[in-house]
């Protein structure tokens, strides 16, 4: 009698939760399938839109797993199991991990910010957060940098991303200002003439835009002049180097001075 009782109810229970199972099973199947084709179009367009691979990594993980859980909870309630609950306590649990990661999510969405928007690249020297560096790498949280002195400096996202950034490097020209002084009793015409000619020489200077030698301040001890000439990028401290030695040389040559800080020092002897 036992036996028939349990023979029953098994028949009963396939006869009524069985469809369901069967159907929980098929959808289930080509969700995943689903899942993997979605992931795979997700995959290529982020390749195409040249997305940093670290993110595009976490960013198809967290769609992945996304899907599922929408999937398995979906399955849950065909089955017949409660989902409110657990829809409930999944939130619950979210929201307490949103808050005990407020830092991270914020790198994170920095990162996101950074990579979507390239105010940088790698490659680019960039001063930014108090650090001026060529950038090494961009990953999802940080962004390292590396210093010309060759030290490495990790500069969380988040605050990368809510601050100014100067990108020395994104434009292919760049203007190299630069002031040499001269002594009152020096000849303004002159020296200007020696500047425009060792402008000149220079093939790395463009001539357009025109570079520019004017008189820009009438100082304590000197006449200064301002010269602004344009350049590549590349090229912008290889001419601010060379400009600053080549005026000394020209300038002892021609017999320009330049006035450097004196101090004059008067004894007095008492009887």
């Amino acid at each position: 009698m036992d036996i028939q009782q349990l023979y029953d109810g098994a028949i009963d229970f396939i006869w009524n939760v069985g469809p369901n199972l069967i159907l929980a099973l098929v959808v289930l199947i080509i969700g995943f399938w689903i899942i993997k084709l979605i992931s795979k179009g997700t995959d290529k367009t982020l390749d195409k839109a040249k997305i940093e691979e670290s993110l595009k990594r976490f960013l198809l993980s967290l769609i992945n797993i996304a899907l599922k859980a929408l999937l398995l909870i979906s399955v849950a309630s065909m089955l017949g199991v409660a989902t409110t609950s657990f829809v409930a306590v999944l939130g619950a649990a979210g929201l307490a991990v949103g808050l005990s990661l407020q830092g991270s999510l914020s790198n994170f969405a920095g990162g996101v910010l950074i990579i979507l928007f390239k105010p940088f690249k790698v490659g680019d020297v960039i001063d930014a957060a108090g650090h001026i560096g060529s950038v090494h790498s961009i990953q999802v949280f940080n962004t390292i940098l590396k210093t010309p002195d060759n030290k490495t400096i990790i500069i969380p996202n988040g605050s990368l991303s809510n601050g100014s950034i100067t990108n020395y490097t994104m434009e292919d020209h760049r203007r190299v200002d630069m002031t040499f002084g001269i002594g009152y009793g020096d000849d303004i015409k002159k020296t200007k003439a020696v500047l425009q000619s060792l402008i000149k020489a220079d093939k790395r200077i463009f001539t357009d835009p025109e570079p520019m030698v004017v008189v820009s301040e009438l100082g304590d001890s000197s006449v200064n002049f301002a010269v602004r000439v344009w350049t590549k990028t590349s090229d912008y401290w290889g001419v601010f180097f060379d400009m600053q030695e080549k005026v000394k040389l020209e300038f002892d040559k021609e017999g320009i001075s330049i006035p450097f800080p004196q101090r004059d020092v008067h004894m007095y002897q008492q009887s």
